[in-house]
């Protein structure tokens, strides 16, 4: 059977694995595995074959349909007319909302993506015989595990 479990790179994680060769699993059936953390900026502009659930058009759309009522009625007095009011409304509201998503998620959720609580940065993967399963997922969630699996060969 496979344990698989996820440690933050500490001592806790050494420890975990010292303390699981002492139950009698060999080293070679052991697999500490580091993962790599993302240090590139996530794209703001969804593609054809990549969203994120972001989205900077909402708000542009909303406001600009707002601004393009509010132009269009003024623009009865107004000596362009309704249409152009309208639109020259609608285009400002757009980029005015476009400001605002751009610089919320721009500056503002920058800040709260930075690293709060723990996140995962090792897998350790334990292969094990049957009757020694509980022993050791007791061992990891006792050195501060922060996820723990059972695979069945």
């Amino acid at each position: 059977m496979q344990v698989f479990s996820t440690f933050e790179h500490s001592t806790y994680l050494e420890l975990a694995i010292t303390a699981i060769e002492k139950i009698g699993i060999q080293k070679n059936n052991i697999l500490a595995v580091p993962l790599m953390n993302r240090v590139e900026e996530r794209r703001l502009f969804d593609t054809l074959h990549r969203a994120d659930g972001i989205s900077l058009f909402d708000k542009g759309a909303a406001i600009g349909t707002a601004f393009s009522v509010i132009g269009a009625s003024i623009g009865f007095v107004l000596e362009w007319g309704p249409i152009f009011w309208g639109v020259i409304g609608g285009a400002t509201g757009f980029i005015i909302g476009f400001m605002i998503d751009y610089i919320f998620y721009k500056v503002i959720h920058k800040r709260k993506r930075l690293k709060r609580g723990k996140y995962s940065e090792v897998v350790l993967i334990i292969n094990c015989p049957n009757d020694l399963v509980e022993k050791v997922e007791q061992l990891l969630w006792d050195h501060l595990a922060l996820g723990v699996a059972k695979l069945e060969a």
